[in-house]
């Protein structure tokens, strides 16, 4: 199949079950969503291996059968979250912050008017989007998405329809570092996600769940050379169907004078934040992704 049709196909079956799903009541869309995950578990076995291989190396004590339940729950949780972006297209703000609540915003509110710029600092975490959308509304102060443009135009027209619909602007990375620059030099903010693999020459390693990954230093780095807050920030979903959209208070540091040693001190203490959200609640995060595809060069 070529790659145009594939998007064809791809930006088709979106578009229709998007409208589709868009009929239903949020609780039956996301009641889809889990039938849909039991399902995608069941047909992406390579995946599926790599969620459970990623869970047995973090969770050594796990037995066979918590690994398995577990992996199989990350989809049934992400099937969720893409029946949920389907569905809250052209949704107003009042039917959308109905089943968000936050917490810590008083103390993220005196890094955002501070003047100094802040960074969320997030990751493939519960629903972030949802984080993105709620925040925005909730303090009248969006802020600038960094993220990778999907392969298929058409899907990713659609998924920056639903980041931008609450007043946050999407920077693609290929062109993001001047525009970046210049929110946070006006006191503005941005979010990044920082827990997916890079390329060496991309990141650091760091310790994430007892072992090397190589990570973004992106958020670490833009704060040292513009001394913006880093604000660690997720969206959990609850048992109930509510998020719990969380800002944390922003890391403290204080500039050693090495920018290298401050970069790396700040995106372990991130990885390592981010981590403990994962250990709650393990079914909300990514692990089909090969977070540990990068090795440190002694272990290639």
């Amino acid at each position: 199949m070529s790659r145009g049709l594939r998007f064809r196909l791809e930006a088709t079956l979106a578009a229709t079950v998007g409208a589709a799903v868009r009929l239903l009541p949020r609780h039956t869309a996301r009641a889809l969503g889990r039938r849909l995950g039991r399902v995608w578990a069941w047909l992406d076995r390579r995946h599926l291996a790599i969620a459970a291989d990623n869970l047995r190396q973090a969770f050594p004590e796990w037995g066979a059968e918590q690994v398995e339940r577990t992996a199989r729950a990350v989809y049934v949780h992400f099937a969720q979250v893409m029946l949920e972006l389907l569905w809250m297209p052209r949704r107003g703000r009042e039917e959308v912050m109905s089943f968000v609540d936050g917490f810590g915003i008083e103390a993220a509110a005196k890094a955002e008017t501070s003047g100094r710029g802040y960074i969320f600092v997030c990751a493939h975490f519960g629903n972030w989007e949802i984080h993105g959308i709620s925040h925005a509304w909730r303090t009248g102060r969006p802020f600038g998405v960094i993220a990778r443009p999907l392969d298929n135009p058409a899907l990713d027209a659609r998924l920056c329809e639903v980041r931008t619909m609450s007043g946050n602007s999407v920077i693609y990375k290929r062109r993001a570092l001047q525009q970046v620059l210049k929110l946070l030099r006006e006191g503005k903010g941005v979010a990044v996600l920082i827990d997916q693999n890079v390329q060496e020459d991309d990141g650091i390693f760091v310790d994430f769940f007892g072992r090397k990954a190589a990570t973004t230093t992106v958020a670490a780095a833009l704060a040292v050379k513009t001394g913006a807050y880093l604000i660690p920030s997720y969206a959990e979903l609850q048992p109930d169907g509510r998020y719990h959209a969380v800002c944390e208070p922003p890391i403290e540091w204080t500039p050693s004078g090495d920018r290298d040693a401050d970069v790396a001190r700040l995106t372990q203490q991130m990885t390592t934040v981010i981590e403990g959200w994962i250990r709650r609640r393990p079914e909300q995060w990514l692990w089909m992704h090969r977070r540990w595809k990068t090795r440190p060069r002694e272990n290639a």
